[in-house]
């Protein structure tokens, strides 16, 4: 099944952000990507539950909080932020 992504204008603007901050962009664009894709393929399957419908997702150097609608097939990215790199 595949699941329709979206991205709420804050976590868009955020992301934006993020990008024009980095001085690492391809990992940043990369890393979106990544999220991008996993959420449309299995977004039940990666990432940590929270509270109510909430989960967390990391994918080095952002992280995003996403929430799911299984009955419409739809992925809402909530906020994105950067992490800190492995090891800190």
């Amino acid at each position: 099944m595949k699941w329709t992504v979206l991205w709420k204008t804050d976590a868009e603007s955020d992301l934006a952000e993020l990008w024009v901050n980095a001085d690492d962009k391809a990992d940043v664009s990369s890393a979106a990507n990544r999220i991008d894709k996993q959420l449309r393929k299995e977004p039940l399957q990666i990432g940590e539950s929270r509270a109510d419908d909430d989960r967390v997702h990391f994918e080095p150097p952002l992280g995003v909080l996403f929430t799911v609608d299984p009955m419409d097939c739809k992925v809402f990215v909530e906020r994105v932020w950067r992490i800190p790199p492995h090891g800190l």
